[in-house]
């Protein structure tokens, strides 16, 4: 009787060391805990944004000819108002000196005729009362009033060329104003392309040619960025966002949306596309350069202190593995909420310290397989 159950047990043993030799090992898996936190609803832009400045001018000038002094160069800054360039103008100088001299001229005569008018008008009161007086006839008093009068008219007519002289001066200043060209605002060279002893040609209506000088206001930059059609009823003006720099990266600048474009932008083989315009809640301290690559995430919607999952860890039909109590996967049915590329809300289905699948090395992994924790290296 003993033999008999030593033998069953020696056949039990080795019947658990069998079981224990062959069976399946847990797959290990990467975990992520079921946490609370803030999820967001963001849209980003579908190509790359540009930083733009608020203020740029091309500028030309006015009217076409030889350059005869050029102030500035490439990279300096300058004042509103500044020369940048002044056209060979010395016709145009002349003219305003004589237009000057001719109305010094017209105001001397205007200021004699109108003193010998005033004598006039004195001696013909003198008349009036001496024919009062009977004194002298009434045909004097009639001449000196008619004097009188005369010399008026000559007053005003010299009165009237001196206004015509100063509005010839001032056409004359129109005109040498047009041969000199100022900066419309603060701001730095950019690009300037004409040389002393060149020649500027302005831009025929219609027909555009380069600038002389591109002037851009640095001090005030914006974001402009291409946004999917299909995002665009999400966007509204003063919704945040957030602006990140391929020139600068791992910063992040806060912004909010300034401008929706009114109209659909296409372009061939590329997205429809709608520009979004974003301010810099703050001025950079950073000096950032007009034409930098720029990317725009706006923020939709904000949930804040909510459970949350890793997006990645949801599958199809917004199910996930959940590890269960005995070590295996279980599927799960969640009811989910906002959602980025980073966490999705879980409003149903889910607890605070589950733990779900995140990636495996495994391609089989499903619902009932034994799973263990991967070892962080």
């Amino acid at each position: 009787m003993s033999r008999f159950i030593i033998i069953i047990l020696v056949v039990t043993v080795l019947a658990y060391a069998g079981w224990f030799a062959t069976r399946s090992k847990p797959i290990e898996v990467e975990l992520a805990t079921i946490t609370r936190g803030t999820v967001e609803s963001t849209v980003v832009n579908t190509r790359a944004g540009t930083i733009k400045a608020c203020r740029r001018a091309k500028l030309a000038p006015a009217s076409g000819g030889q350059i005869i002094k050029l102030t500035i160069k490439e990279g300096e800054r300058v004042k509103k108002g500044q020369v940048l360039l002044e056209i060979w103008n010395s016709d145009l100088v002349a003219k305003l000196e004589l237009a000057k001299q001719q109305m010094l001229t017209a105001e001397k005569r205007r200021h004699e005729a109108c003193i010998i008018s005033d004598k006039a008008y004195r001696e013909s009161g003198r008349m009036q009362k001496l024919v009062a007086r009977n004194f002298v006839s009434q045909k004097r008093s009639d001449d000196a009033d008619a004097d009188a009068l005369a010399r008026q008219a000559s007053c005003d007519a010299l009165t009237a060329d001196v206004k015509r002289s100063k509005a010839q001066i001032r056409v004359a200043q129109s005109g040498l104003e047009r041969t000199v060209m100022t900066a419309p605002f603060a701001g730095v060279i950019a690009v300037v392309t004409g040389e002393v002893g060149e020649y500027a040609t302005p831009s025929p209506p219609g027909i555009p040619t380069p600038p002389i000088v591109d002037l851009i206001d640095d001090t005030c930059l914006y974001v402009s960025a291409p946004m999917d059609e299909i995002d665009a009823p999400k966007l509204k003006i003063g919704q945040f966002a957030r602006i990140t720099l391929d020139a600068i990266p791992g910063q992040i600048f806060i912004g909010k949306i300034r401008r929706i474009a009114p109209y659909v932008t296409e372009l061939e083989k590329q997205a429809r596309t709608v520009d979004v315009e974003v301010d810099f809640e703050e001025p950079p301290k950073l000096q950032l350069l007009a034409g930098y690559s720029a990317d725009v995430e706006a923020v939709i919607d904000r949930h804040d202190d909510v459970l949350r999952v890793p997006a990645q860890a949801i599958r199809q039909q917004d199910k996930v593995l959940v590890l269960g109590a005995d070590g295996k996967l279980e599927e799960r049915k969640l009811k989910t909420g906002i959602t980025n590329w980073a966490f999705t809300e879980v409003t149903d289905g889910l607890k605070a310290g589950s733990q779900v699948l995140l990636t495996s090395d495994e391609d089989d992994v499903k619902a009932g397989t034994q799973v263990k924790q991967k070892a962080h290296q």
